[in-house]
């Protein structure tokens, strides 16, 4: 039974992962338009993702139980260069780029900076979240933000919960799934909030 359930989580998230960042990305497309997306949300986003995939790589964690953060990332990436996109201007995205390819090789010069990194993570992760309800409080508008992706997102943070349990038991990444459940259902339902209130206004 528990081979079973590990095996559904697992490729589960890897399932919902692969098109995780797709409803988000094609709202943007439709919308021709970033509005509702914090920048900073996606930017403290993008840098917890590489933490997380460079901390779990670095101690050989299994492969099935983080490898959808390269598929996140690579999301991620295609998202940020619509946002720049649709901002006016993707060569601001270049920076940013260079800043997180250089943070994949220096978090690994010393396992004190990777332990570090790890702890701030779940902080970082946090803020990225906290920027997207700041965001979405401040203009009361979802916009071209899919509830989709958040909801989607909260199963994923459920699923690798059950899996961090049954595999490694870390600590430090069982409060930071928590936290991060936490957070991404309370985006998912603020996003709904300001689809209803929208509705109501017309």
């Amino acid at each position: 039974m528990e081979t079973r359930l590990l095996w559904f989580c697992n490729w589960s998230v890897l399932g919902v992962c692969a098109t995780l960042k797709l409803p988000q990305i094609f709202a943007v497309l439709g919308a021709r338009s970033a509005r509702g997306i914090s920048l900073p949300s996606l930017l403290l986003e993008l840098a917890g993702f590489l933490v997380f995939l460079r901390y779990q790589c670095y101690f050989e964690y299994p492969l099935l139980t983080y490898l959808e953060y390269p598929i996140l990332i690579a999301q991620d990436l295609i998202l940020l260069l619509c946002v720049f996109h649709f901002k006016g201007d993707v060569k601001r995205a270049a920076p940013y780029i260079v800043l997180y390819v250089s943070a994949w090789f220096i978090l690994t010069l010393q396992k004190w900076i990777i332990d570090l990194a790890m702890n701030l993570c779940t902080f970082i992760s946090a803020a990225s979240k906290f920027a997207q309800l700041q965001y979405l409080w401040k203009s009361r508008d979802s916009g071209a933000v899919s509830v989709l992706t958040w909801s989607l997102a909260s199963y994923t943070c459920a699923a690798r919960i059950v899996t961090t349990l049954m595999t490694t038991s870390d600590l430090t990444i069982l409060i930071r799934f928590v936290i991060m459940l936490a957070l991404n259902t309370w985006v998912a339902a603020t996003i709904l909030h300001y689809r209803k209130t929208d509705v109501k206004s017309e």
